[in-house]
């Protein structure tokens, strides 16, 4: 109460010539921080918003090789690393993902480990076991290694894994497989509170994330399309591109949020991804997908009261079977 009586502090600048001016003049001077900073600052806030309940991020593309790896990683990461509470992401991949490559890994158990000893988990010590973490202290939960085992992870089993990983995280990230026709798709988007879209720079990638959106549309699920944050990850200009200007005025007609990630030698390797070694650009492109998507904390609790851990709302889950999606034959101009 006594802290609302009193005026609010000017903001100080932390960064440039600003700091250097309100420094040298004993605090005198005071230009305030630039429109970069203030934007970084209000990002940063959202971020920090607290959740009522978990929060399920759905990371996806029809196609492979367009960055929705890294992009899981580099958006967990970022939250992982300005928020105070724990954030994991899964690899939903029915095909061996490599969600598990991405983070050093610190153990060696997969999805299908936590599953088969689910009984045993009752606190975050014995979930813990089962996951890896990286520096950012985001969490990770591999896919199995033999494919004839990934392939056997099911709607049936997600839900499982989610009402498992719940209990003791307050945002779940899934790194999808490529295509929506997978099995532990419905359960996937039955629970996801935000979809983000993957594309790349280039006219296939770009049609195959206009496909992801045509199909989500045609499914049922034209709110959490609207609703959705699409990322375009920026291959170098040797590759095939296409205008991205119109790349992006084409995605912002259709979803919530549009950002564009910089090419980055650092992702390019492929191997464990480390927000301190990505370009300055970058790491801003990720503060802006995540602040994007902390813009939907707080509309996270859609469950009936009472509802048990993990069981989806009926009405989120589709009932008719899946169809493939029609092929986008019009490249994106």
């Amino acid at each position: 109460m006594t802290s609302a009586l009193l005026p609010a502090r000017p903001a100080v600048p932390t960064r440039g010539w600003r700091r250097i001016l309100f420094k040298v003049s004993g605090g005198r001077v005071n230009p305030g921080p630039s429109a970069d900073e203030a934007r970084h600052r209000l990002l940063v806030e959202h971020i920090g918003t607290p959740l009522n309940d978990c929060h399920r991020i759905a990371v996806m593309s029809l196609k492979g090789g367009v960055g929705k790896t890294t992009t899981t990683v580099g958006l967990g990461s970022t939250l992982a690393s300005l928020r105070g509470d724990r954030i994991v992401a899964i690899d939903a991949n029915p095909d061996r993902g490599t969600l598990g490559a991405k983070v050093p890994r610190t153990s060696e158990n997969t999805v299908r480990d936590l599953l088969d000893n689910a009984d045993s988990v009752s606190r975050y010590v014995d979930v813990r076991r089962y996951l890896s973490q990286a520096a950012s202290r985001l969490e990770v939960l591999a896919s199995a290694n033999a494919p004839e085992l990934s392939q056997a992870f099911t709607d049936t089993d997600y839900i499982a894994v989610d009402g498992i990983l719940e209990r003791y995280h307050s945002i779940l990230l899934t790194d999808c497989g490529t295509g929506m026709l997978h099995s532990a798709m419905p359960a996937i988007l039955g629970l996801a509170d935000t979809l983000v879209i993957v594309s790349s720079s280039s006219a296939d990638g770009g049609a195959s994330a206009s496909a992801t959106l045509d199909w989500l549309d045609a499914h049922g699920y034209t709110a959490q399309v609207k609703n959705a944050v699409t990322v375009i990850s920026t291959f170098p200009v040797n590759r095939e591109s296409v205008d991205l200007d119109a790349l992006e005025q084409h995605f912002a007609a259709r979803t919530r949020r549009v950002v564009r990630v910089p090419y980055d030698p650092h992702l390019a390797v492929g191997g464990n991804i480390i927000l301190e070694e990505m370009r300055k650009a970058t790491r801003k492109a990720f503060l802006e997908i995540a602040g994007a998507v902390a813009e939907r904390f707080g509309l996270e609790s859609r469950k009936p009261p009472g509802q048990a851990p993990g069981a989806p709302a009926a009405s989120r889950i589709p009932a008719r079977p899946l169809e493939p999606v029609e092929e986008v034959r019009q490249q994106i101009r």
